[in-house]
């Protein structure tokens, strides 16, 4: 069997992503014919069905997926090749995941610099967890992420950019909190598994020998302030956060020990990876 033709595995990438022929052709500018002459020639070269066929477009089999994850790593690859060979300013798509607090309160200012430097690069800011952008960068999903310590894996190179102070925000209906153990037994409100924070909380309530009550899983720092300030339950928020949002007068507020509340933020890296868009936003970044 022939190698696969990048061209190839790129409509077919368009194909899966837009679920459907006519949209790819718009989005690749060919005409559909063009489009589902090169899928078929693709499942007959490797001698399987990529798509399910439906009334509301194609979705794909389990070997269509196995494929895709395998294109992106492909195109990928192929694009940071072409951006090594060459000489000149950053330019291209630069994939980068973030957590959100790092999102809202770290890199606007930063990134509205890159792109003032640098405007043939289009930026795609994605969030999630933590342990979610590990998975992410991993399978080539991303370029780069900012996660919080620890990152040790062997394939990843790492550099600490910002510091955290974590807080403890809780309602102003919760007595004071002379004695932290108050907390026992209330509803503890954090991002999903995977979130870093709340991994570093769920050491310090295990340490203090705090009891969580229930666990109220939200996706977004508005959403846990919004909570806590209802009544519903406890939160840790990064410091830089609270002081991009409105909350003064809604919460009660506490100062964790050193050993969790002041947690770094990496900027890291698949070792196998350079390239001139992650020179120049090193360039911008806090020296580590």
């Amino acid at each position: 069997m022939h190698g696969l033709n990048l061209r190839a595995l790129e409509i077919f990438r368009t194909v899966a992503i837009e679920g459907s022929v006519s949209r790819a052709a718009m989005k690749l500018n060919r005409v559909q014919s063009n489009i589902s002459t090169r899928i078929k020639q693709l499942e007959q070269q490797l001698e399987k069905n990529l798509f399910l066929r439906h009334n509301r477009g194609l979705s794909l089999t389990p070997d269509g997926q196995l494929l895709l994850a395998y294109a992106e790593r492909f195109l990928q690859l192929s694009m940071e090749a072409s951006e090594a060979l060459k000489v000149g300013k950053p330019r291209g798509v630069f994939r980068i995941g973030t957590m959100e607090s790092t999102a809202a309160a770290r890199l606007p200012e930063i990134l509205s610099r890159y792109h003032e430097l640098h405007p043939d690069v289009q930026i795609e800011l994605e969030t999630d967890t933590a342990g979610a952008l590990m998975d992410r960068l991993l399978n080539y999903d991303i370029e780069i992420a900012f996660a919080a310590e620890p990152v040790s894996f062997d394939w990843v190179t790492t550099r600490p950019v910002f510091e955290e102070r974590l807080i403890l925000v809780a309602p102003q209906s919760f007595p004071p909190l002379e004695n932290k153990s108050e907390i026992s037994g209330k509803t503890v409100v954090a991002f999903e598994a995977g979130c870093a924070y709340r991994r570093y909380l769920e050491q310090w309530l295990l340490e203090a020998g705090i009891v969580p009550g229930s666990i109220m899983a939200v996706s977004s720092y508005l959403a846990i302030l919004a909570c806590v300030s209802a009544g519903a339950g406890y939160a840790v928020i990064p410091q830089s956060v609270l002081d991009v949002v409105s909350t003064k007068g809604q919460f009660q507020r506490y100062d964790l020990p050193d050993n969790i509340s002041h947690i770094k933020t990496l900027l890291a890296w698949r070792s196998d990876y350079r390239s001139a868009k992650l020179d120049a936003l090193i360039d911008l970044l806090p020296a580590s």
